[in-house]
């Protein structure tokens, strides 16, 4: 979706599609940071302390340095809301914390100078359905440090993408490196069965994403190993941020669906904040 959008930088505030980052920023270069992708709705920042909360656990985990408190975030937050002017109120706003300038090739400097920087761009939450295929090509890591963090590193998203896209479906769902279900490509994986919605543990290498958190929590979804082959009745969805979209098919094959009403339903609560 196009409309307004702007961004933020060393204080400085601009166009979203023309920030001043430099040339040398590993995260620019070696993908060597982490984001966070925030709902605005009606003008308000949704669910935004469980993402500040997972940006600085993510950091300590990748050895960078503390991002920003929410002492510094919030008003920034609000003042590109304010400068913005959002269709609705609504857009998605990503917060940036990279590992700086410095270092040579993969070693980072001794002492890092990470930067932050924000964008904001208009954005309506989406719910419209999906056709999607498990892809052959790409797999998450559940052992790896980085499948548990949302890295700058998005490169296995986008491949598994153009695999969905040549098969002439929308999106591509990932299995972990032990065989098990895993995530989307950008979105967590949720499934009811038998009026129990079940979404993959974080041994299989999916992000712990906050609005699957959210679902978790509420005591809504439970944590279970998922195969690739549905069962009778299941209804599948796939659940970020900024949608909740159901699938309707899985490698060709129909599954059952949903209505409008029943994810807006879902979604609606989880982002009441």
């Amino acid at each position: 979706m196009t409309g307004p959008s702007l961004s933020w930088i060393d204080g400085r505030w601009g166009e979203a599609n023309a920030p001043e980052l430099p040339l040398n920023d590993r995260g620019l270069l070696l993908a060597d940071g982490l984001f966070e992708t925030v709902l605005v709705l009606d003008g308000r920042a949704r669910l935004l302390v469980p993402h500040l909360e997972r940006w600085h656990r993510s950091a300590a985990l990748l050895g960078l340095p503390e991002p920003p408190q929410t002492d510094v975030v919030q008003p920034l937050v609000e003042e590109a809301i304010a400068r913005c002017d959002l269709t609705d109120g609504h857009g998605a706003l990503r917060l940036n914390w990279s590992g700086g300038s410095g270092g040579r090739g993969l070693d980072r400097p001794e002492v890092l100078a990470p930067r932050f920087w924000l964008q904001l761009s208009a954005s309506t939450p989406q719910f419209s359905a999906v056709r999607a295929i498990v892809s052959r090509h790409e797999r998450r890591n559940g052992s790896s440090r980085l499948s548990h963090c949302k890295t700058f590193a998005y490169g296995q998203g986008i491949q598994a993408r153009r695999e969905a896209q040549a098969a002439g479906a929308d999106d591509a769902l990932l299995l972990s490196t032990s065989g098990e279900l895993c995530c989307g490509t950008a979105a967590n994986l949720l499934v009811q069965r038998q009026g129990q919605w079940l979404t993959p543990p974080l041994s299989s290498g999916c992000l712990p994403g906050v609005m699957r958190g959210q679902l978790l929590s509420r005591g809504l979804a439970q944590e279970s190993r998922l195969e690739a082959q549905p069962q009778s009745g299941d209804r599948w969805l796939l659940i970020n941020s900024l949608s909740c979209r159901p699938i309707e098919s899985l490698d060709g094959q129909a599954l059952s669906p949903h209505n409008r009403q029943e994810i807006r339903a879902l979604f609606d609560p989880l982002v009441a904040d």
